[in-house]
């Protein structure tokens, strides 16, 4: 499960690329997505989605809201969330202040975090991320956020990686329909998606499979390909 945090996320100032980074990695781990959302910057809407989300995955996922200017509640909303407060974490703090001379209290507050809370170390930046039981928190900066997932990427790790096959078909959506129903009903296990898109050559449809089950993506693809080979 992914939640991003921020304005300008749900505002569309930005794009979300963080969530897609997210999920295409956490696929690679053998981790099945199951909800992505974004909130605003706003304590109550965070606190509501942790507490009601965070018990139906084996992971959270959060990123954005780690830095110091008015509009970075994360750990403050998280510590709400679990109901703990937040505490300075000494060691961290004094890190901080070491690296960040130039105004070295500002960086010190980066180390409050929500009592019981596990630091994750910034590769690339400053402010630390944080673990709190399933939920992992990651800086909203991408460069900061991929390079602390990196880091701790084996801890999320899955028993199977879910593998993927996909083939683009000048054709339309509904003429390999049948075929991509059939497909979803002989092989329950496979994840069979099509992505259309309409441009100056005429319509092309994306089909992608997806399973942690190589055998059953094997066969389901060697069945597909025939058959929209035949229709498209």
């Amino acid at each position: 499960m992914i939640l991003t945090i921020g304005n300008e996320i749900v505002s569309g100032d930005v794009g979300n690329t963080n969530a897609s980074w997210l999920g295409r990695r956490l696929e690679e781990l053998g981790v099945k997505v199951v909800l992505s959302a974004a909130v605003p910057d706003e304590l109550a809407r965070i606190v509501e989605f942790v507490r009601r989300e965070a018990a139906r995955a084996d992971h959270l996922i959060v990123t954005g809201g780690l830095g110091g200017t008015p509009d970075d509640i994360t750990r403050e909303a998280l510590a709400a969330a679990f109901d703990v407060p937040q505490e300075l974490v000494p060691d961290l703090a004094d890190d901080l202040r070491a690296r960040f001379r130039g105004d070295p209290e500002y960086a010190a507050r980066w180390a409050a975090l929500p009592r019981g809370s596990q630091p994750l170390e910034n590769p690339l930046g400053g402010a630390p991320g944080f673990r709190i039981e399933n939920v992992w928190v990651l800086p909203g900066l991408p460069r900061e956020m991929e390079a602390m997932f990196d880091r701790y990427a084996d801890e999320l790790r899955g028993a199977r990686p879910i593998d993927s096959w996909r083939r683009s078909y000048r054709t339309r959506e509904s003429i390999i329909a049948p075929a991509l129903v059939e497909a979803t009903e002989r092989w329950p296990g496979v994840l069979v998606g099509s992505y259309p898109t309409f441009g100056d050559d005429g319509p092309v449809v994306e089909v992608v499979l997806k399973s942690s089950d190589p055998d059953a993506l094997g066969a389901a693809r060697a069945w597909l390909e025939r058959e929209l080979d035949r229709l498209a």
